[in-house]
């Protein structure tokens, strides 16, 4: 049983008062030093807690101060790059993203903010684990994807005339870097950003996947115009590809080629199917149209 100061100082009182014993016994002399013992050892048991309790408030003090001091120190960042190749990387939070040929994502080594930012330049394909409190963001040199969990594509190469955002799943809100134009994606739609005339379009597509078939190596066309399959073969195979006319510009192509195949045998099928003429130089490919017969 547990006693308060004032309990326990009443009680060894009564004690020592009760020296009623006839032959001293139980005498105030005899009884007094039990009791100063008993004192004692309650002291020390207060030293003891009032001690440790003391200490525990210096420890919680230097892990919150650590904490603090952690928190405002800057967060080292990665970047991760890819040539002729495809890959997948995991980050801080559980997302995975897949960056498609010649793509550079930079990221945290961990998200300590609101917000979870990244930077992509090139082409990626998300999938985002939901978190309300800290929206995810991918900010490319044109426009900024935010999201909070979803699966999603960003097609942001630098040298490429539009930033081109797919949703698969989710919702995207999509907006230039001044904001003035701002887009929220439903699931098949896609958000194209013209960065010459700094416009943003939505379009409806049938199936969104075509646009991350890059993932598993294929190339599928459906009635896409040939500058942005020119774009698309560019990115993937790190080769400069020029159309020197621009009737062929938007000259529309529907064609699916199956993962394995190389740059030179595409372009000599849609050659072949009379679309246009193709040369090379160095690492330069020049698109001309045919001749009329």
């Amino acid at each position: 049983m547990k006693y308060t100061e004032t309990e326990l100082e009443k009680t060894l009182n009564k004690l020592i008062a009760s020296t009623r014993s006839p032959r001293g016994r139980f005498s105030a002399a005899a009884s007094y030093p039990q009791l100063e013992r008993m004192l004692k050892a309650h002291s020390r048991r207060l030293v003891l807690v009032r001690t440790s309790a003391a200490a525990a408030a210096v420890a919680l003090l230097c892990l919150s101060v650590w904490t603090a001091y952690l928190y405002m120190q800057p967060v080292a960042m990665q970047t991760v790059s890819t040539l002729a190749e495809t890959r997948t990387v995991s980050l801080p939070d559980g997302t995975s993203v897949t960056l498609n040929h010649y793509s550079t994502l930079t990221y945290p080594e961990r998200f300590k903010t609101d917000n979870r930012e990244v930077e992509l330049n090139g082409e990626a394909y998300f999938e985002v684990s939901k978190d309300k409190k800290h929206p995810f963001i991918v900010q490319t040199d044109a426009v900024d994807v935010r999201v909070l969990g979803t699966h999603f594509n960003v097609d942001a190469y630098r040298d490429s005339r539009d930033v081109r955002t797919t949703l698969l799943t989710g919702s995207v809100a999509v907006s230039n870097k001044s904001n003035s134009e701002h887009m929220i994606l439903k699931p098949n739609e896609i958000a194209i950003y013209n960065k010459v005339e700094k416009k943003l379009t939505r379009k409806l597509l049938v199936d969104a996947t075509d646009e991350i078939s890059w993932r598993h190596g294929e190339f599928i066309f459906d009635d896409v115009p040939l500058s942005d399959i020119a774009r698309k073969l560019s990115n993937s195979f790190g080769t400069t590809i020029q159309i020197t006319d621009s009737a062929l510009q938007n000259y529309r192509i529907s064609a699916r080629f199956p993962n394995g195949e190389d740059l030179e045998t595409i372009l000599s099928i849609l050659q072949d199917a009379g679309y246009f003429n193709y040369s090379h130089d160095n690492n330069q490919i020049t698109i001309t149209a045919k001749p009329d017969l």
